[in-house]
């Protein structure tokens, strides 16, 4: 599925809440939960709320400039917030991504680097396909020299379950154009990039 298509079929699926709010409550007694008990009636809609909200980011327009300047290095935004559902497991993975571009004939509304990763976030998602959406959009839609896109996340999957490993931090990287190819630009994203 491409970028386009996929961003279009968010914007045409209907939510239904009843039906969620019914699917929580076989899911949850399935497993057992009582929810008569105290505190616990309200669960399914709750549940089919939250779900529903981590499912359906906010619109925005993306903001751009002419670069009448003609700056040509590095424009990054470090420790954007991620949250988001392995679509393994529906559990979250939260964590920082630092989103960087080399500008070319246009620059960008820095609250839009954090609102491109919202965007891709908000679904469930794999923390690499995740990656690689925020850079090839940014390149598709601002045609940058370069694009370079690093997340770091701990995945409740891993934490929580099965391994059971919660010091572990998942790391994944795209770089594009110049911050791929030119060893220098590349080393410079890293650098900036990095933990800090």
């Amino acid at each position: 599925m491409t970028i386009e298509a996929d961003l279009r079929w968010d914007l045409v699926t209907q939510r239904d809440m009843p039906a969620a709010e019914q699917a929580a409550t076989a899911f949850l007694e399935a497993l057992g939960v009582d929810l008569t008990a105290p505190g616990l009636a309200e669960t399914p809609g709750r549940m089919a709320r939250a779900y529903a909200e981590m499912l359906t980011p906010r619109e925005f327009a993306m903001t751009t400039f002419d670069n009448d300047e003609g700056y040509d290095e590095l424009v990054l935004a470090k420790s954007i917030p991620v949250r988001s559902l392995c679509e393994h497991h529906l559990l979250p993975f939260v964590g920082v991504a630092h989103v960087g571009y080399l500008p070319a004939d246009r620059i960008l509304g820095l609250s839009k680097l954090a609102r491109v990763v919202e965007m891709f976030a908000h679904r469930t998602q794999v923390q690499e396909r995740l990656t690689k959406q925020i850079a090839d959009w940014l390149s598709m839609r601002l045609r940058p020299r370069g694009v370079g896109v690093v997340i770091e996340a701990d995945h409740m999957c891993m934490s929580l379950r099965g391994v059971r490993a919660p010091a572990a931090r998942t790391v994944t990287s795209t770089l594009l154009g110049s911050l791929r190819d030119d060893p220098r630009s590349r080393a410079e994203f890293f650098a900036v990039a990095g933990p800090g």
